[in-house]
């Protein structure tokens, strides 16, 4: 069980052997759910619902492998990034063919999730899994309300960008 725990919090090679584990955990986490969106009738709001429920099952997941590696939210642990890196587009669920939409969310998730402004340092100090998944979140919803703007702002540029 402890091999799975570890290979699920790393995206196996993705956390371990790749430069910048964040942000490659980020991308997969965005191409996989573009991918379901894609390819599922289900609705994007459902696909988006089993985000976040793989999101909670993160937390004490994310527990045992600190324990596992005896490290304090190790940089190899991207599951954090991977599930809630498409929460980013919880506004802009209809918009997910716009390229426009999915680079602009992307990065700024990278930009909340790396610089952590607005007290989102604060909450990784918090114990546990809880630590390690919960300042992505904050800058997952942070993201998404930025993007919410940028999308409205930008509709006076439509035929530019979508």
């Amino acid at each position: 069980m402890d091999w799975l725990v570890k290979n699920l919090s790393t995206l196996g090679p993705v956390g371990t052997k790749l430069p910048a584990p964040g942000t490659f955990g980020s991308l997969v986490g965005v191409i996989i759910f573009i991918f379901l969106i894609s390819l599922s009738t289900i609705p994007p709001f459902f696909i988006l619902l089993f985000f976040f429920l793989l999101f909670i099952l993160g937390i004490p997941m994310c527990s045992r492998v600190e324990v596992l590696l005896g490290k304090a939210d190790p940089p190899e642990v991207i599951w954090d990034e991977f599930t809630a890196v498409p929460l980013v587009y919880i506004f802009c669920i209809n918009e997910l063919d716009s390229f426009f939409i999915l680079i602009t969310g992307f990065a700024l998730f990278r930009f909340f999730d790396i610089a952590k402004p607005f007290g989102i340092r604060k909450l990784q100090l918090l114990p546990g899994g809880v630590g390690v998944m919960i300042d992505d979140l904050a800058a997952a919803l942070c993201s998404a309300c930025l993007l919410y703007f940028v999308k409205t702002f930008a509709l006076s540029f439509n035929q530019y960008l979508f």
